[in-house]
């Protein structure tokens, strides 16, 4: 077995060497991996956006993806092309990032009841991926070939560790498979079945309208245990504040006001903690996730300045590549430029003249600005800090808000101004989305030696399938469960959504916006990163309850752990289970939603009460430290 890539760091490109290197040719962008990963796209898409709406962040699907593909291409139908298993981990790595894009911005049409169709979505969906995929194309040899060494690309490093180490697929396999059919199970007894109840809560004697409640479902447990403890810390401290102290805070003062108080139109007084926070604390939340999206931009900005400076290099790297490459070696051919100009011209003729789209000419340039902004931010920035630490939701906001002002001064007022400002943004924060994730895949391809034209062309398809499909997702999501609801907050888009009225209608309680920034203010200046605490605040505390125990057991495996690599070896098992959850219980609610949008009437009133829901979740929380703590197993 060849010696395995390390990072890079202190490497220079000329010395470094692929795992597969550019004079062998293996199976890579075959049909086996087309159809694998076009699946696998689609139902990790399906789960990140139902995941994405509920909690508002979604998680990687790359090293998952891996593990299921070399499950199926070794143990299934004996196939062993580690580039082959490449090429399905890229396909459907979009799924993930794609969704996280639409997630963040399209449902806001959904709110304002104009039922986008699905060719709407699709388009708006393709635009936004191509266009992150292309405009990263010119930057790959400037970030990914040139700065090998100096930018780490975590989570692609990591997929490529993951690949090479493939004879382990079996092993890991079991796991994700594993919490994908509890996950599923626990979803179906819960939300389909109705054995018993989804979400226990319990309000607190003698503490007018304060109250604490926990979804008992295990994706929670998992987004915890991956998020990590201190992450998850900082949401339920969020949490906290909201639901015990403002909560009942303003239930206090305002019992003694007879006459409703905007935008609430009953008295305070008459209202139960779930209506003070429809009402009132999601607009503080959201002040308060607006404030700390910008402050993570704000604090990238020294990182934003010389990424945009370095990675402008690329295009002259770039600059005079033809269709031509019969003479360049197998792992530096990047798709032809000619094709890339092509692209965008299409691109910009779709968004300008396609009816549903409706922004026209003026909106079609805004996006190739903005995104090609942010798409060169996006590419560079997930070098230095990860895909998880992206600020896309950042981006996406400053970019609202200009797109916004820039309409209003346009004469685009009123609905149209406001659908035109989500569209041009979805594009936008689907694009920046794509550019991170097409960097880290293709920093994967380069360490295990995969083509990078294949690569780009492999991305694409990821994009046409899962825009395909991603429409459907969301309108079966909507009629069964509601956007905006406590079941299905899509906390990302109400706060988009929030922005573009505010600045559009000028109806925004800005009061309650400028607490939420104020109180996000102070969690800032005390040292503590603000988004996730603001993100907390927004939530119903249901949420992050379960989080903080995923968190907890994650911390506890990572302080009894003293050896490094098993410590790391018993993460990577927890993180597998906990993908499983996620993806089982996500699928498992869309059948759900699929049923219910068929006509079809489910339980209403749980058979069993909360405290055997309890049960049967501390079950499943036991199960992921006892799956991750297990000592001595080989992954």
């Amino acid at each position: 077995m060849k010696d395995k890539p390390d990072s890079g760091q202190g490497q220079s490109t000329s010395d470094f060497v692929p795992y597969i290197p550019p004079h062998e040719h293996r199976p890579e962008m075959t049909w086996t991996a087309i159809i694998l990963g076009g699946i696998l796209a689609v139902l990790f898409g399906a789960a990140n956006a139902y995941l994405g709406l509920i909690v508002g962040m979604t998680v990687s699907a790359s090293i998952p993806a891996a593990v299921i593909s070399m499950a199926i291409l070794r143990g299934v139908l004996r196939r062993s092309s580690i580039l082959e298993n490449n090429t399905v981990q890229t396909i459907t790595s979009v799924g993930e990032s794609l969704a996280a894009g639409v997630i963040f911005t399209v449902p806001a049409l959904f709110i304002w009841k104009l039922q986008p169709s699905l060719t709407t979505i699709a388009f708006i969906a393709l635009g936004g991926g191509i266009l992150g995929i292309i405009m990263m194309i010119p930057l790959r040899k400037a970030l990914i070939v040139k700065e090998h060494g100096v930018l780490p690309y975590p989570e692609g490093t990591a997929c490529a560790e993951v690949l090479i180490a493939g004879e382990k697929g079996g092993g890991l396999a079991k796991l994700v498979f594993s919490g994908l059919g509890l996950g599923a199970l626990f979803k179906f007894i819960a939300d389909g079945i109705k054995a018993f109840p989804s979400e226990i809560e319990t309000g607190i004697r003698g503490f007018k309208n304060a109250a604490v409640g926990m979804d008992t479902l295990p994706a929670l447990l998992g987004v915890g245990f991956i998020i990590g403890p201190r992450i998850a810390g900082y949401m339920l401290a969020g949490a906290v504040l909201g639901w015990l102290g403002l909560i009942p805070l303003i239930s206090y003062f305002g019992s003694f006001a007879s006459t409703p108080i905007f935008p609430a139109t009953t008295p305070i007084s008459e209202l139960g903690f779930w209506d003070i926070w429809s009402d009132y604390l999601r607009y503080i939340g959201a002040g308060a996730v607006a404030f700390g999206g910008i402050v993570s931009l704000g604090k990238a900005l020294p990182t934003i300045a010389s990424s945009f400076a370095i990675a402008m290099k690329g295009f002259s790297i770039t600059r005079g590549s033809g269709s031509n490459q019969s003479g360049v070696i197998r792992t530096e051919q990047d798709m032809p430029m000619p094709y890339i100009i092509a692209l965008i011209v299409i691109l910009i003729s779709v968004l300008a003249f396609f009816p549903s789209i409706n922004i026209g000419i003026p909106g079609a340039l805004l996006v190739i600005l903005f995104g090609f902004l942010f798409v060169t931010v996006s590419s560079r920035i997930v070098g230095i800090v990860g895909s998880s630490s992206n600020p896309v939701s950042g981006m996406t906001i400053a970019a609202l808000i200009l797109i916004t002002v820039i309409l209003k001064l346009m004469n685009f007022s009123g609905q149209t101004g406001m659908v035109a400002a989500i569209t041009i943004g979805a594009v936008i924060c689907i694009a920046a989305a794509m550019a991170g994730d097409t960097s880290q895949d293709l920093k994967t391809a380069f360490l295990v030696g995969a083509t990078p034209k294949y690569q780009q062309y492999a991305l694409m398809y990821g994009v046409f399938i899962t825009s395909l499909t991603i429409g459907l997702v969301l309108t079966l999501l909507d009629q069964a469960y509601g956007f905006g609801s406590k079941n299905l907050p899509a906390p990302q888009a109400t706060l988009m959504m929030m922005v573009v009225e505010g600045i559009m209608n000028g109806n925004l309680p800005w009061t309650l916006v400028f607490i939420g920034m104020a109180t996000a203010a102070l969690v800032e200046l005390m040292g503590i990163g603000s988004l996730p605490f603001a993100v907390g605040l927004y939530l119903p505390i249901h949420l992050s309850t379960p989080i903080m125990l995923g968190g907890i057991i994650r911390g506890i495996v990572e302080r009894r752990e003293k050896n490094e690599a098993v410590r790391k070896q018993k993460l990577e098992r927890g993180i597998l289970l906990s993908s499983g959850f996620i993806a089982g219980e996500a699928l498992m609610g869309i059948l759900i939603a699929i049923v219910v949008s068929m006509g079809v009437t489910m339980p209403e009133n749980p058979y069993f009460g909360p405290l055997v829901s309890l049960i049967a979740f501390l079950l499943v929380a036991a199960i992921l430290f006892v799956t991750a703590n297990a000592k001595g197993k080989k992954a």
